[in-house]
């Protein structure tokens, strides 16, 4: 099996690992660096359960070779606190019970914080349409929206870090 060097950023982090041609990024990510918040529902790109940020723009891990990746800044759901002060994302999702079984919410995030970086104020619908590519079997998705509007409101304020 073939296999080369992979020279990465993740979370701010720089890696310089030897992984199989063949590995996918999410496989990567969780088996080789041990960041196991990105994880692998469908490996079909359909779920967004393994939703990273790939020179911050949300990308499907499952569908990337990690050697892909060599080269690029990837951001997972463990780089998104800034120390022990969550995102406000993170926050707010706890407080409108945006999250139950915890499985698509790596994904969620991470996809919400591109929405959230390309438009401060969105609206309900706006991030409805931004979350249309993941799946969530347990919320209903309105928690997940209203957090979203919240932590908006909190990053435009500028209390963007919650302890």
């Amino acid at each position: 099996m073939e296999v080369r060097t992979i020279d990465i950023v993740v979370n701010g982090k720089a890696y310089s690992k030897a992984a199989p041609v063949r590995m996918m990024l999410s496989d990567f990510l969780r088996h080789e660096l041990g960041l196991t918040g990105t994880h692998v529902g469908c490996e079909h790109g359909v779920c967004g359960a393994c939703t990273i940020l790939f020179d911050g723009r949300s990308a499907r891990s499952c569908l990337m070779l990690a050697v892909q990746a060599s080269g690029h800044e990837i951001t997972t759901v463990e780089g998104l606190a800034n120390g022990s002060a969550m995102h406000p994302l993170q926050a707010a999702l706890s407080e409108h019970h945006g999250l139950q079984c915890g499985f698509c919410t790596p994904g969620m995030l991470t996809t919400l914080v591109e929405l959230l970086g390309d438009n401060p104020s969105p609206s309900a619908e706006e991030v409805r349409v931004a979350i249309s590519g993941n799946l969530c079997r347990c919320t209903g998705y309105e928690g997940i929206v209203a957090a979203t509007i919240e932590a908006a409101a909190r990053m435009r304020a500028g209390t963007e870090a919650v302890s």
